[in-house]
């Protein structure tokens, strides 16, 4: 199918969609959530010839296993459709009313976006994740997913017909794209009369590449440069904690830590016990020159390391004489994402979530909770670095906009 063609059937199925009762919504995804657990053979299969086809080319095994889906990857499916199941509805929500002197009401109600486009790479949950957000808020979804994962997605994707096409709802609702050149994709972007909003998840090289090409508005994640900030007045064993887990317990996610800011009058004492934990679990070392007289043999931080997404276990340690420096470090090299701040002090705790503009700035807690999950959202659909319109981890209310409405009775404008 063409890609025009492709697009102009998803927005005319959104003039359906977007007036689906939540009942209506819940049940296709309910009947989607059995089919994956009656069908699990059936995606087994048809995953195992992504998984051979990665191993024959000598894809990295961390690579691969996040291509795979087994049992415990079809449990979170369903639990993931159950979790958006049990979420409220935000179509037709009143979000605001007030009243004007005139005595018109005026309030916003929350509507569906429209068309989405979702691009993705790696993992095929991803296509249940995108399809189950956009459907409960009302939203026509067109997936493309990366080619690694073809036969998983195109196996989930026709699940996704079927229980559409079980509860007489159209099929139109969401579009997979099979078709694997990138000029097929490059032509869609520039569909901006059908396609309402791109959301890219993958590598910064790819949300780069779709930017360049795109007509239509695009909520970015470029990469997540994630800092956590010891303070002076900080309680250490709760910080080797929380540092601990923001690195190693997955290393490889946008909301890893990737640098450690430490108040200088607590480096002597700090970063020895911190750098033998890290050690311990693997973690490799970059420090600036202040980091490396206490750690010795450590590598030098260079100026990149400071700018790094490593999305793995390294990390950069820069000590800083006091909070200011620490946050003027984040403006600088930060990448909008997630920042922490490890202190008892009241008021630097405070200063530090008005100062610190990232899309979630936590107090004495990990970066590893910047998750639509972890932050009540039941689901997400990725974590947008961008300010328009949404800001952080994107559940069913950021998959909306508003629209003003007003109650008269008879206001003229004079």
């Amino acid at each position: 199918m063409k890609p025009e063609r492709l697009a102009k059937i998803s927005k005319e199925a959104s003039n359906i969609i977007s007036h689906l009762s939540q009942e209506e919504k819940n049940k296709a995804l309910g009947t989607l959530e059995v089919l994956i657990e009656d069908k699990k053979g059936y995606l087994f299969e048809e995953n195992r010839k992504d998984i051979e086809k990665a191993e024959r080319e000598g894809i990295p095994k961390s690579m691969i296993d996040r291509l795979r889906i087994d049992d415990k990857v079809i449990r979170e499916m369903r639990a993931s459709l159950r979790d958006v199941i049990a979420l409220p509805d935000p179509v037709g929500e009143i979000t605001k009313l007030w009243k004007r002197p005139n005595g018109l009401m005026v309030g916003r109600m929350r509507i569906p976006i429209g068309v989405i486009l979702v691009i993705y790479e790696s993992r095929p949950n991803v296509t249940v994740e995108a399809y189950s957000l956009c459907l409960k808020s009302g939203n026509c979804v067109i997936l493309k997913g990366g080619s690694e994962a073809y036969h998983s997605n195109l196996a989930l994707y026709s699940l996704i017909v079927e229980s559409l096409e079980k509860n007489g709802i159209t099929a139109d609702a969401v579009q997979f794209i099979k078709a694997s050149e990138r000029s097929y994709l490059y032509d869609l972007l520039k569909l901006d009369d059908y396609i309402d909003l791109i959301i890219p998840r993958g590598g910064e090289t790819m949300i780069r590449s779709v930017v360049e090409h795109s007509r239509i508005p695009i909520l970015k994640h470029y990469k997540g440069v994630c800092h956590i900030y010891v303070d002076d007045e900080g309680d250490l064993e709760l910080a080797y904690k929380v540092c601990l887990n923001a690195k190693a317990q997955k290393p490889a996610t946008c909301n890893a830590m990737e640098t450690l800011l430490v108040h200088e009058a607590i480096a002597d004492t700090f970063l020895p016990e911190m750098a033998t934990i890290f050690e311990k679990s693997g973690v490799s070392i970059r420090g600036c020159k202040k980091t490396r007289k206490i750690l010795k043999g450590i590598e030098e931080a260079t100026e990149q390391d400071w700018y790094e997404e490593y999305l793995d276990l390294i990390i950069a340690i820069r000590v800083v004489k006091d909070m200011d420096e620490a946050i003027a470090h984040i403006r600088k090299y930060g990448s909008n994402h997630t920042e922490a701040i490890i202190t008892r002090n009241y008021n630097k705790a405070w200063r530090f979530l008005r100062e610190v503009n990232s899309s979630l700035v936590l107090i004495n807690a990990s970066t590893r909770l910047n998750d639509g999950f972890q932050l009540g959202l039941g689901a997400e659909m990725g974590i947008s670095t961008t300010k328009l319109h949404a800001f952080g981890p994107m559940g069913l209310e950021e998959l909306t906009v508003t629209k003003f409405i007003a109650f008269g009775d008879g206001q003229l404008r004079v």
